[in-house]
Formats: structure tokens, C-alpha cells, sequence
């Protein structure tokens, strides 16, 4: 499973968003996110770049759970149902997928 470091902002957006799409073309349905402590817009930029992505493979990309700095951005810019894919995204941790 891929998992990008630590940090996901515009420094390196563009490097982790490439080795993301390579990884999703390599048949990883699943980026663990859970090691990533520092974001920006970008994050959630990235994020919906592979979502896109994997829809357009028929992939069902599991992000399992945001970190909570990446969930609020999410919240705020109102695409958390897009990087789930469903209709409300979890509010929690006890109700977010793995």
C-alpha cells in the first residue's frame, strides 16, 4: 500500500502526487494516510486527483482515516463525501473505514 511521508504541501505535492497515480496504475487500491502530520490545500488537491483517477480505472481507492488536520480541511473546502465517495463522509473515527 502506498504511504506518502509526513508531509503533504505544495513543496512536494507534485513529487507524492506523481508516485500516488503510479501507484494506483499498479493496482493499489489503497494510500495509507495515516503517517501524514503536515498539510495544506494541496493534500486535499492531491487527494481528489487520485480519487479521479482510480474512478477512472473502476478502482475503489480507500483513503482509510484522515488525519484530523487533513479531515478539516476536507470539511472546510465541503469534499470529504468526494474523497469517501459516498454521499456523508464519517464524522469520527469509530465510524470511518480502515
Amino acid at each position: 500500500m502506498f504511504k506518502p511521508a509526513d508531509s503533504l504541501t505544495f513543496k512536494n505535492a507534485s513529487a507524492v502526487l506523481r508516485d500516488g497515480l503510479a501507484a494506483i496504475a499498479g493496482g493499489q487500491a489503497g494510500i495509507d494516510l495515516s503517517g501524514v502530520v503536515v498539510v495544506d490545500s494541496s493534500a486535499v488537491a492531491t487527494l481528489l486527483a487520485w480519487r479521479r483517477e482510480a474512478q477512472k480505472r473502476g478502482v475503489a481507492l480507500d483513503f482509510g482515516i484522515l488525519p484530523a488536520n487533513l479531515q478539516s480541511l476536507a470539511d472546510l473546502y465541503g469534499v470529504s463525501s468526494l474523497l469517501y465517495g459516498t454521499v456523508s463522509a464519517p464524522t469520527s473515527a469509530t465510524d470511518r473505514h480502515h
